[in-house]
């Protein structure tokens, strides 16, 4: 009966320390699946436990019993040679010792399995095909990015646990020889490891055979990919290399039998000696055979290159359109393009992000984290806006502020929108503004019914709603609005769930605060990337979500595009994407989330793209059609800057076709450069409007220059609006035509004998002068090149304002105090003095810019005279 007890003792004290042991997964395991359960995801994240589950449970039984049988096996072999006397512990006590050993590395080693083959796996079993083959050996291409992944992980694990067993099997022989390394020694440790080394000369025959598939990732040749050598030599000394360790082990197994280390050595032997001689051969090839005739003899394996990386990265896709430059623009083209000149950006979003904290931030504990370019239907026109969200800081509250309370309870949200057209400054320099302070005042005929901002890209920390202590909403003059949150969104603090997250989040207040009544809700993963990441961690998300105004509904939404990678395209050319490499990329997917109550709502927007359809496949519920995009935010949708870049770079070099002419290097572009505030910097890509067929569109612009020269040859255009959205095109510029580059553009600026000292002027009167983007405007056959000045004081609290905009055409350029009168300048205007017609409106307006062209050019001859001054009276 004792020895019953004890062994229930033993029981409870195991289970007792697994709890403890486990204890912060077992509550971060039951919390996430509160936690998906209160969003609608739950499935997903049991699709994720329940797969760990099939490969670990299994996994976990046959290694235990293994590694059971591995040490009995250890154990009776060696023990009529151990001195009993010497052995402190009888043998049934090392047997359960063994026991507990096995059961213990079967399943620590089962866990880290099914965490690392979890994905692979379920992406293997619901694979689709991409309806594409590779060029060496006609397999569709979801073999090598769905089935050799899942296979090579399996034999690595294979491998892992065959070499385990050999140092367990090594160790002990070391301990009982205690370092006497006599033959004996060698003759009883490869008696008790035979088999295993011959299961790792198994592991190693499918590796080789696995490699030979890797070598369509080779970067041997002049192209990413299988060369001439690689699968002249290198394919068939990977094959025999497999052959060879499959004779190995056999041959190993037939010497375990025989105790013959001759025999046990011929595989190995056999497979060192072949390695040398087919590296070596390998390397021969490559220099006396290929290098000096490697255009014949790689000439196809580049077009490989050239054409499977221009799929992977859906370059295939992109049109080209020859752009007949000619510079022809008059008044009357200007004017057919109003809907484009209305829209052209004279400011630029990082000046305009500082003073957009300085005069709208209202409240020290209010940021805005970025600024995004983004248009809308206002008062009837299309109109190309900056846009931000003014989200609450709480690390910015005062440090008395910093209470349990105030974090948690009473701060919790941020507080609407600022929004300004890209073209309209006011006299001062800065933005004109269509949406501002708090409640948001407009005077346009767009409205915000919902400003409260709870998920943003600031909000880090966990909130709780509905307590007894009223959430601070806005300011309002000396006083505070105070409001409470309406949605349902968060989990109830009730019952086990308060005990629970009190743990989750190391809170005691949490659980003893007398502000949490019945109805509290905690609202977790505020932060919008963080959410998403959590509940698709398989995709991967831009840099850069964007806050939008759905204008049928008033509400506010984020949105962040998606996408789905692999780096086991074979043949394409490997980039650095959100620091990994990867040589295949889709944005498949829009994410939508709402600012106020979190939901969130993944949309494909690539339906033919096969690795969203397994994952669609995989996590049933996750993902939804395009078409259930809520009504309003399809005019939001972007093409997003982060895939349009990579697509730039990749471009550079892959627009080539002919394998000749990209072997030789001859026509490579660069991206185009530009001065940028005061440094030379690559060209950022833009979103401009401009008329693309009959009407004038919101399209993301990159222009490319010829490699090492300042012309430029191209312009990479991506599409965005209705129908047209993801169309990629090329304006391909004449090459008897000087096109003139954004840094030729510079230059002339620099150059210009009244452009460059008022430069010199203003940055001697203790202010800086700044350079805001250089922005392409294609109009009709022509090209508008625009540029802000910025002037900002060297006071530390100084804003900088946009003085200027320099305008260049053909070989003329100006500056003026906006874009109309440079246009006029340039072009000449719609209205004189003289002509009956006029409207009284007009002629004011024209009073107006000859006033504002007046007073500018007495303030800069103040400047000059108080300059000479300085001068003469120093």
């Amino acid at each position: 009966m004792k020895s019953i007890k004890q062994k229930i003792g033993i029981i409870f004290i195991g289970l007792g320390l697994l709890i403890i042991l486990s204890f912060n997964k077992l509550i971060t395991l039951i919390t996430d699946l509160i936690w998906f359960d209160s969003i609608g995801y739950q499935q997903v994240l049991l699709t994720r436990i329940s797969t760990k589950l099939l490969i670990f449970i299994p996994l976990a039984i046959v290694l235990t019993l293994l590694f059971r049988h591995f040490f009995k096996h250890l154990y009776m072999y060696h023990y009529s040679k151990i001195n009993q006397e010497e052995i402190p512990f009888n043998t049934n006590k090392i047997k359960k010792w063994l026991t507990y050993g096995s059961v213990l590395l079967g399943i620590f080693l089962s866990s880290v399995m099914s965490n690392l083959l979890w994905l692979d796996f379920l992406k293997f079993i619901n694979r689709f095909s991409f309806g594409i083959q590779d060029p060496v050996y006609s397999l569709d291409i979801s073999f090598y990015v769905f089935v050799l992944p899942f296979f090579k992980a399996a034999l690595f694990i294979v491998l892992i646990l065959l070499t385990l067993m050999v140092i367990f099997s090594l160790l002990i022989e070391i301990l009982l020889f205690r370092g006497s390394y006599s033959r004996d020694f060698y003759v009883d440790f490869f008696r008790q490891s035979a088999h295993l080394i011959s299961g790792i000369f198994l592991a190693f025959a499918g590796i080789f055979f696995t490699r030979i598939f890797d070598l369509l990732y080779s970067a041997r040749g002049v192209a990413f990919g299988a060369s001439y050598t690689d699968t002249h030599v290198t394919l068939w000394a990977l094959l025999l290399y497999s052959i060879l360790a499959l004779v190995s082990a056999l041959l190993i197994w037939i010497a375990h039998k025989k105790a013959s280390f001759k025999l046990m050595s011929i595989g190995p032997i056999a497979l060192i000696g072949c390695w040398v001689v087919l590296s070596l051969s390998g390397f021969v090839v490559q220099k006396l055979v290929v290098e000096p005739d490697e255009i014949t003899k790689e000439t196809q394996y580049i077009e490989h290159n050239i054409a499977y990386t221009q799929i992977a990265y859906n370059l295939n896709a992109v049109d080209l359109i020859e752009f007949p430059y000619e510079e022809n623009l008059t008044l009357d083209t200007i004017n057919a393009n109003n809907e484009t000149i209305k829209n052209i950006r004279i400011n630029d979003s990082r000046p305009l992000l500082q003073t957009f904290n300085q005069i709208q931030s209202i409240r020290l504990y209010y940021n805005f984290n970025n600024i995004d370019i983004d248009r809308y239907m206002i008062n009837d026109e299309y109109t190309q806006v900056f846009i931000t969200a003014r989200e609450l800081d709480q690390y910015k509250l005062d440090n008395k502020a910093m209470t349990w309370i105030n974090q948690y309870l009473k701060y919790t949200h941020g507080y609407g929108i600022v929004m300004a057209p890209v073209n309209k400054v006011t006299n001062e320099g800065q933005p004109e503004l269509l949406f501002k302070n708090i409640p948001p005042t407009t005077n346009t005929d767009l409205t915000i019914t919902r400003p409260e901002i709870y998920f943003g890209e600031q909000n880090e920390s966990y909130i709780i709603v509905n307590t007894d202590e009223k959430e601070f909403d806005y300011p309002s003059g000396s006083d505070n609005v105070e409001t409470t949150y309406s949605a349902d969104t968060g989990i109830k603090l009730t019952g086990f769930n308060k005990f629970l997250f009190s743990i989750k989040e190391g809170s005691l207040k949490l659980l003893v605060s007398n502000n949490i009544q019945k109805d509290s809700r905690i609202i977790l993963k505020r932060n919008i990337l963080d959410r998403v990441k959590s509940i698709a961690p398989f995709l991967s998300y831009d840099s850069n979500p964007y806050i939008v105004v759905n204008q049928d509904d008033g509400k506010l939404y984020w949105i962040i595009d998606a996408y789905t990678t692999t780096r086991y395209y074979p043949y394409s050319q490997s980039y650095s994407f959100e620091e990994q490499g990867i040589n295949y990329i889709r944005n498949s997917v829009k994410v939508v989330i709402d600012a106020y109550d979190g939901s969130t709502d993944f949309y494909i927007f690539d339906e033919e793209d096969p690795i969203i359809k397994t994952y669609a496949s995989i996590f049933n519920g996750l993902f939804k059609s395009k078409a259930e995009l809520p009504v309003g935010l399809d005019a939001h949708i972007r093409y997003p800057q982060d895939y349009f870049d990579l697509q730039a770079n990749v471009y550079q070099k892959y627009h080539v076709n002919n394998p000749v002419v990209f072997y030789n290097g001859e026509d490579i572009w660069d991206l185009a450069t530009e001065k940028y505030m005061d440094n030379v910097q690559t060209i950022q890509s833009n979103y401009v409007m401009f008329k693309i067929d009959e009407k004038a569109e919101f399209a993301l612009i990159l222009p490319y220059t010829p490699k090492g020269k300042p012309n430029m040859t191209s312009l990479l255009v991506a599409r965005n609006d209705g129908e047209h959205y993801g169309e990629v095109f090329l304006y391909r510029f004449p090459k008897n035509k000087t096109v003139q580059g954004p840094i030729m553009i510079e230059s002339r600026i620099d150059q210009d004998s009244v452009i460059s000292p008022q430069f010199t002027l203003w940055g001697q009167q203790g202010s800086s002068v700044l350079r805001g983007n250089v922005i392409v405007v294609p109009i009709e056959n022509s090209l508008l090149y625009v540029e802000p000045i910025y002037i900002q004081s060297d006071n530390a609290d100084s804003l900088p304002e946009m003085k200027r905009v320099i305008i260049a055409y053909g070989d003329k350029i100006v500056m003026e105090q906006n874009l109309k009168l440079g246009l006029e300048k340039l072009f000449g205007s719609n209205s004189q003095p003289s002509q009956e017609n006029d409207t009284v409106s007009e002629l004011l307006n024209q009073i107006q810019s000859q006033f504002d062209e007046t007073q500018r050019k007495l303030d800069d001859l103040k400047k000059t005279i108080d300059l000479l001054e300085q001068q003469i009276n120093p």
